[in-house]
């Protein structure tokens, strides 16, 4: 990626907000950010792996999170990446995506989706080691299976009611997507950094 011009530089990343400052100024849904960030706790030898990433030459310094606090994918997933930030002591800034959608435009998953949260790793001179993008594998499969089971279950029923059944049953998950997610982080890091 070097040689590459991308627009996260340092100056719009130190724009950003701190994970506190984000939460001090979302409008919805506090109370989740904040039991998902009761949830998102890390085993201690995550946090091990997470400073030991840190400490490397070229290891992770800096986290960049795009989100918006609407979006359950988002008050699940940024706690784990506060978690993890506070771990290792990292440099962390948040941006809202409707607000950046040039920023948001460089990080679609796969090429097209504007899904969040983002999660971007960055070295001591912004350049991206790794980034994680919306739910990990596990959640997309579980969520379908949710899905399907809902509409057999409550064939009758309204949208409404299954969407309300669906949600329901996703927030009883992600306690382990969040653990998941954490494994996932680990691996890519693992891969990008070669430890």
């Amino acid at each position: 990626m070097a040689g590459e011009k991308y627009i996260v530089t340092k100056e719009k990343f130190e724009s950003g907000f701190t994970y506190k400052q984000y939460i001090d100024q979302i409008k919805v849904n506090k109370d989740r950010f904040d039991m998902f960030y009761e949830s998102g706790k890390l085993e201690s030898e995550d946090e091990v792996f997470f400073q030991n990433a840190k400490k490397l030459p070229s290891g992770i310094k800096k986290l960049m999170i795009i989100g918006e606090d609407w979006c359950p994918d988002v008050f699940r997933g940024m706690p784990v990446f506060a978690r993890i930030a506070e771990a290792a002591n990292l440099e962390t800034r948040i941006f809202p995506r409707d607000e950046n959608l040039d920023m948001m435009n460089e990080f679609l998953k796969n090429g097209e989706f504007m899904s969040i949260p983002v999660a971007v790793f960055y070295d001591e001179n912004m350049e991206e080691i790794a980034r994680w993008i919306e739910r990990p594998e596990i959640g997309y499969t579980q969520s379908t299976e949710v899905m399907a089971k809902i509409e057999k279950e409550m064939a009758e029923a309204d949208e409404q009611d299954k969407r309300k059944a669906i949600r329901e049953q996703h927030y009883a998950l992600y306690p382990s997507w969040q653990k998941e997610t954490v494994v996932e982080v680990k691996e890519l890091l693992s891969r990008k950094l070669n430890i």
